[in-house]
């Protein structure tokens, strides 16, 4: 199996940025998908990028597309989610998963998850 690690997260000023990385253990996912999603307390947990296995092909939500850039490094077994231009409204506990395609990622039917790291942005 697969375990997921997400650091990163913390808090930043509106029209900020920040890095997320998630790192995989256990065995390599290279030949998986991944994906972030974010989280607020009341609230279902909401897609927010996903990533082919080659790092190729990418999607991303609406309320994203434009400020955040997925990323993945299959030689350190590690995905990133750059976020720019941050808003109050993107203050979530941030996770990162892996699955067979980006279509599952998108469907919100990945294999593994993580943890989750708290990004906090102040207006």
């Amino acid at each position: 199996q697969v375990q997921l690690v997400e650091s990163g997260g913390g808090l930043v000023q509106a029209g900020g940025s920040l890095r997320l990385s998630c790192a995989a253990s256990g065995r390599t996912f290279s030949n998986d998908a991944a994906g972030w999603f974010r989280q607020t307390p009341g609230k279902e947990r909401e897609f927010v990028a996903a990533i082919s296995r080659g790092g190729s092909i990418t999607f991303y939500a609406d309320s994203v597309k434009g400020r955040f850039t997925i990323s993945r490094d299959n030689a350190k077994n590690t995905v990133g989610l750059q976020m720019n231009s941050l808003k109050p409204e993107d203050t979530a506990v941030y996770y990162c998963a892996n699955g067979a395609s980006t279509a599952a990622i998108r469907r919100s039917e990945p294999d593994y998850w993580g943890r989750g790291t708290q990004v906090t942005v102040s207006s």
